[in-house]
């Protein structure tokens, strides 16, 4: 840009000098004047001009020096002992556990087990990685709220012994605690028992839990139970 306006200046000049000596005849003092200070400007250009090639060539030499982002990639990766398809491998995972967690898909615990996975490869110390890995998608993980799963109670399971009866098996604390709600275990084992009066040992019964409704109309039941006079 410089070198630019050195030459449109001395045109300038030339110009100039040319338009001035058409205008009137100068004389011998006054031309010698004018091409003096032109001259110096001249020098003065040229100074500038060479000054800024020094420049021009001191930067040439000093990015010369300076590596590609290509060779500072592969020095990173040097650093950590890896090869680029290993790094591009390391990246797809990581982008695809981000998403997991981005979209919930759960267990909770099992996305944290895979960002502790990614965490505690030393790839994760790469400037790439390193605050999306460690910080950023913690975070995310930190604030994923994850719903509770209410798990439904299981069925227990009893094996009839001499002498047991619906009753008796409901009436049980382990189960029912209330024998009314014996029909319940009838109910659920109704391929087993044709009889509710007769069940026999061995048998083995599945005893379900009883939902609040039952145990309602259960423990009501027990509770206006009067039993009959003795004579």
């Amino acid at each position: 840009m410089k070198l630019f306006k050195f030459y449109l200046v001395f045109g300038f000049v030339l110009m100039s000098l040319s338009a001035f000596a058409q205008q009137r005849e100068l004389s011998k003092e006054e031309w010698q004047a004018l091409m003096d200070k032109n001259t110096a400007k001249k020098e003065s250009l040229t100074k500038e001009v060479n000054s800024l090639q020094n420049d021009v060539n001191t930067l040439a030499e000093q990015s010369a020096k300076i590596q590609s982002y290509d060779d500072c990639v592969d020095e990173n990766y040097t650093q950590v002992e890896a090869k680029r398809p290993v790094v591009d491998d390391f990246r797809k995972a990581v982008t695809e556990l981000e998403g997991k967690i981005r979209r919930k898909e759960g267990p909770k615990a099992d996305r944290q087990a895979d960002l502790d996975a990614l965490k505690n490869n030393k790839l994760s110390a790469l400037p790439e990685f390193y605050d999306r890995v460690h910080n950023q998608m913690q975070r995310m993980l930190n604030d994923w709220v994850e719903a509770v799963v209410k798990e439904e109670p299981k069925d227990a399971m009893y094996t009839v012994v001499k002498g047991d009866c619906l009753w008796f098996i409901a009436r049980k604390k382990d189960y029912y605690g209330n024998g009314f709600a014996w029909p319940k275990i009838y109910n659920a084992n109704r391929d087993q028992i044709k009889n509710p009066d007769l069940i026999y040992p061995k048998q083995i019964f599945r005893i379900p839990p009883l939902t609040e409704d039952e145990k309602a109309k259960y423990e009501k039941m027990r509770k206006n139970y009067k039993p009959a006079p003795v004579n």
